[in-house]
């Protein structure tokens, strides 16, 4: 996961970006607080980045972590998810 700043975006999206998929890094996560943008990269079957979209209610679902997902709105929203509510929406706590 690389989370960009003016300074580090070209590098971010184009260097390492590059180095990653060389490397064979299965998923890589470009986070863009400024532009409040979020880009989930896994590697296809012959080795390079294909974009991977949220599902339609917004939720990112890892390839690499099992289990593990993200609700892509959460990362801009002010004031944050209570933990409790972010827990609950994931299903790892009954109501």
């Amino acid at each position: 996961m690389e989370i960009s700043s003016p300074d580090s975006r070209l590098r971010d999206r184009g260097e390492k970006f590059a180095e990653y998929e060389m490397g064979g890094v299965r998923e890589y996560w470009l986070l863009d607080p400024e532009r409040q943008q979020a880009d989930f990269y896994r590697l296809d079957p012959r080795g390079r980045y294909r974009l991977a979209e949220p599902d339609q209610e917004g939720w990112y679902q890892s390839a690499v972590v099992p289990g593990f997902r993200l609700k892509v709105e959460w990362l801009w929203q002010v004031p944050p998810p209570k933990v409790l509510d972010a827990v609950r929406a994931l299903g790892l706590l009954t109501p």
